[in-house]
């Protein structure tokens, strides 16, 4: 089922609503208020909000002097420009000053479909995860994300946002008690655990089901935090299932999976396989299309499980 509102819409009436009891929330945006919904905080807060232009260095200069007089504020971009293009300004200018900025970079991966190569962050979370003490998230769907917002703006450092825009498969409802670098485990198994972000762990469910009828019992968790992610859930799922396979819409180099492997190499060792993108470019296309030929879909994460069973 897909959910009702946009992600992007849920992200904008958050901080609108949020803005209206923390005067410290600001918003700044690259001149892309439409593809962000940020329109509905600029009518709000005209004085809360500024668009700097298509100039992301620029922006996250602006977002750190704002953060050091007492203010929040969440930066947006497209994943690429919010993130390769003004590199070096997220990690002196907030980083490594400690300050209090929000990033958002959108179109994760292969949803950014028509807008290309150029477009296509297939690395964004690799450059993020390096930088330290950076928080990295990528919401789930609709409800994970107005779960997420509070904790975010709660949290006093900086926080990079890997937010699809349009609306997402619905995984989870009201009930979900979430918290920030903490995985959920929306599946239980015996023979392999499939850990997945994003727009991957529906996919994630439905190679389960596809596993199942197979007689391969696949627990699936959610790691929605790739940085700092959650050990104690990599770890009990490699001592209940005995074998791990990492499903990213992102880079095999540095990115959930490395993230994965980082912990069970030194404390749980057990056999891995990674889903997501090798050492490619991103380029013109349908998702449908684009996850085919970076080996993104269920059909391929059934695969990599039957491995990685078979490896025990």
């Amino acid at each position: 089922m897909t959910d009702e509102k946009e992600i992007r819409q849920v992200m904008a009436a958050g901080l609108v609503e949020a803005a209206k009891k923390d005067d410290r929330i600001v918003v700044l945006d690259a001149d892309l208020m439409s593809c962000h919904a940020t329109k509905c905080f600029l009518e709000a807060y005209p004085e809360r909000f500024i668009n700097v232009g298509i100039a992301e260095a620029n922006m996250i200069g602006v977002a750190a002097g704002m953060s050091a007089f007492g203010k929040i504020p969440f930066a947006f971009s497209f994943a690429p420009f919010a993130t390769r293009r003004c590199y070096d300004q997220i990690f002196i200018s907030v980083a490594y000053s400690k300050l209090n900025v929000k990033i958002v970079g959108s179109d994760p991966g292969v949803m950014a479909e028509a807008n290309g190569g150029t477009h296509m962050p297939f690395e964004d979370m690799t450059l993020m995860r390096a930088i330290p003490k950076m928080v990295c998230f990528e919401p789930t769907d609709a409800t994970m994300l107005q779960k997420a917002l509070p904790q975010i703006i709660d949290y006093p450092g900086a926080v990079y946002i890997r937010m699809f825009r349009k609306k997402t498969e619905k995984i989870f409802d009201d009930s979900l008690d979430f918290k920030l670098g903490k995985a959920v485990k929306i599946r239980a198994g015996k023979d392999v655990t499939l850990i997945a972000s994003g727009i991957m762990v529906d996919r994630a469910i439905k190679a389960a089901d596809a596993l199942a009828e197979e007689g391969i019992s696949a627990a699936v968790v959610n790691m929605h935090t790739w940085k700092p992610v959650d050990a104690d859930a990599i770890c009990e799922a490699a001592k209940e299932t005995g074998a791990i396979v990492t499903c990213e819409n992102h880079s095999t180099f540095g990115g959930l999976g490395s993230a994965v492997a980082e912990v069970a190499v030194e404390k749980c060792p057990v056999p891995m396989e990674m889903i997501g993108v090798v050492d490619s470019f991103g380029e013109v296309g349908k998702q449908a299309y684009l996850s085919e030929k970076f080996r993104l879909t269920v059909n391929d994460i059934v695969a990599a499980a039957k491995r990685a069973v078979a490896r025990k």
